[in-house]
């Protein structure tokens, strides 16, 4: 169990290597380009979040980060559901799913660049003065 757990600990704080692995894995594997990057980014964006929501904490000082994160993924669940609800009468979780967590992978990825630069900044400023 334990190797297990450090395991997913080091793949949240550098969640790019989930994504190689994953994405050489089964390109390696299958020889298909588009389904190994979607495959990929499936995978890394559970690790994003955590990440992220880590990196949030630590910036901010605050234990919240984690929360923000559900609380926008809930409104983007409501705000696309409905959306589908009023043009097609219908909604369609499986494609509306995919639309969020694929769309979570590019916000999230933005903002652990973003946190990480700004941990890295603020982390200096402090020690220099």
């Amino acid at each position: 169990m334990n190797i297990i757990q450090n395991s997913f600990i080091f793949l949240s704080i550098l969640p790019f290597f989930p994504f190689l692995i994953v994405y050489y894995g089964y390109y390696w594997w299958k020889n298909n380009k588009n389904t190994a990057l979607l495959l990929a980014m499936d995978v890394t964006t559970l690790f994003l979040i955590i990440s992220v929501s880590a990196l949030f904490n630590n910036v901010f000082r605050s234990k919240f980060g984690f929360y923000l994160i559900l609380l926008f993924i809930l409104l983007a669940i409501g705000l696309i559901g409905s959306a589908q609800n009023r043009l097609r009468g219908k909604i369609n979780i499986p494609k509306m799913s995919r639309l969020i967590w694929r769309a979570l992978f590019l916000i999230m990825s933005v903002s652990y660049i973003f946190f990480t630069l700004f941990g890295i900044i603020k982390y200096i400023l402090l020690t220099n003065s």
